[in-house]
């Protein structure tokens, strides 16, 4: 994620800053200029943008910022919706006569927010149910029924999130009864959003043989391998070929969770690049200046993963210990899982800046091979 400054007095500001520290002025996010801008409120209620370019810039706080509370986003003065872009993808919110809804629904939003900024910045379509009535993304934030528990996923374009997952100590106890090393918010968006692409960019399309050799034959009963998964649990040489345990149930899942990491990698690398990270290693001859992978040939992402991304992960993982708290990516990236990380980059690569019905792009034939290199510990 890029950094933010406040377009009226040019303090530094976050993606989640509703108002500026230093001049008091009121932020909101503008997603199609991909800044955090201070506004004046007029009397009509339209925030007209402050700084040097605001003559014609006026827009309305997303009714969710407004009114709700859970949103920082803002609308064009002449929209004819009253949703901000992210929040008009939530179909069902939690109920909220019950107080700590009101919290679990923010807090969701805040994560979906961060998904829909990432995937406008690698540059990949995100079609609603405005554009596609069957398959189009929608979200559905549930909870909890005595006679009916939630279950978190994807179906159809639909993803449904269980808000107890909003819930840090319920999430962390999740977390640990399921041995996870690693289980976020942000997390679940991520991999969802990686069934959502699978269904409009691999499925039935031409990129499906090359997905099939890395992740396997996803016609697999996918029943039968849940059961067989949770009943006898994942291989003990798992971390060989796959990112994550829950990774080894199906061919879906392995993709999706993969494609969770493909996003908190390139996330990652571009937040540090855009904060200047330059790390110096004993080994290395030269600082390691992070930068972000959006114009990677195939080639070029391999050896960003191993040249930027693993020592930034064991930085971070050091800091994190430093401070007394659980490593911040607790993960071995094996070379078929880089394989796989590479597949995913040139998917996105390929369907960058295309609109939803030009999927799936056309495949040019060279069918991705794991490399015989060690697994790398991070």
């Amino acid at each position: 994620m890029k950094t933010f400054a406040c377009t009226h007095c040019g303090q530094r500001v976050f993606f989640d800053s509703t108002c500026c520290e230093s001049c008091n002025s009121a932020l909101g996010f503008v997603a199609e200029r991909a800044e955090m801008a201070a506004f004046e409120i007029q009397p009509d209620g339209v925030w007209q943008r402050l700084g040097a370019d605001a003559t014609t810039l006026r827009y309305r706080p997303c009714q969710n910022y407004a009114v709700a509370n859970v949103c920082n986003w803002m609308v064009s003065a002449d929209a004819t919706g009253t949703l901000c872009r992210s929040c008009a993808f939530t179909a069902v919110i939690p109920q909220l006569s019950l107080p700590q809804n009101q919290r679990y629904w923010y807090l969701l939003e805040a994560a979906k927010r961060r998904l829909i900024y990432t995937l406008d910045e690698i540059g990949l379509a995100i079609p609603g149910r405005g554009e596609d009535p069957q398959h189009g993304l929608m979200f559905h934030f549930l909870e909890d029924a005595p006679s009916k528990k939630v279950l978190t996923g994807h179906d159809d374009g639909l993803i449904t999130l269980n808000i107890v997952e909003a819930d840090d100590v319920k999430r962390e106890a999740r977390r640990t009864a399921m041995g996870e090393p690693y289980r976020t918010l942000l997390g679940h968006f991520r991999h969802e959003i990686g069934h959502f692409y699978w269904q409009g960019l691999i499925a039935n399309g031409p990129w499906l043989p090359a997905v099939r050799q890395l992740f396997g034959d996803e016609t697999r009963d996918y029943t039968q391998a849940m059961e067989a998964h949770y009943q006898s649990g994942a291989p003990a040489d798992w971390p060989l070929n796959y990112i994550s345990g829950y990774a080894t149930m199906h061919p879906w899942e392995d993709w999706a969770e993969t494609w969770a990491h493909y996003l908190h990698i390139t996330e990652a690398l571009n937040t540090a690049a855009h904060w200047g990270v330059s790390l110096t290693l004993p080994e290395q001859p030269a600082p390691i200046l992070a930068a972000g992978p959006a114009d990677d040939d195939a080639q070029r992402f391999r050896a960003r993963l191993i040249e930027q991304w693993l020592p930034l992960a064991q930085f971070l993982n050091s800091m994190n210990r430093s401070l007394g708290q659980h490593d911040s990516y607790p993960f071995v990236l094996a070379d078929p899982v880089i394989a796989k990380l590479v597949l995913i980059h040139r998917v996105v690569q390929a369907a960058r800046g295309l609109p939803a019905h030009a999927w799936p792009p056309l495949f040019d034939g060279d069918i991705p091979q794991a490399l015989p290199t060690e697994p790398v510990a991070v």
